[in-house]
């Protein structure tokens, strides 16, 4: 399931990113790889607050679609 639809402060293993070459490149540098750890924070508005590791992220609804995780 898309990290946008999941249960908020659960914690999900990134399965697929489904993106643009160059914009799996950038999450790759912000922590977010297939295989890793991350937690749904909020989900209000467009904007979803995710967990990587010990810091938080603001990602619009649109990208955090393209984030599956299980």
């Amino acid at each position: 399931m898309p990290i946008a639809i999941a249960p908020s402060n659960k914690e999900f293993t990134v399965r697929k990113i489904s993106a643009e070459e160059i914009t799996k490149h950038r999450l790759r540098e912000l922590g977010i790889t297939e295989g890793s750890p991350i937690r749904l924070l909020s989900a209000s508005g467009g904007n979803v607050i995710v967990i990587v590791k010990e810091g938080r992220l603001c990602l619009d609804r649109t990208l955090a679609s393209k984030i599956i995780v299980a």
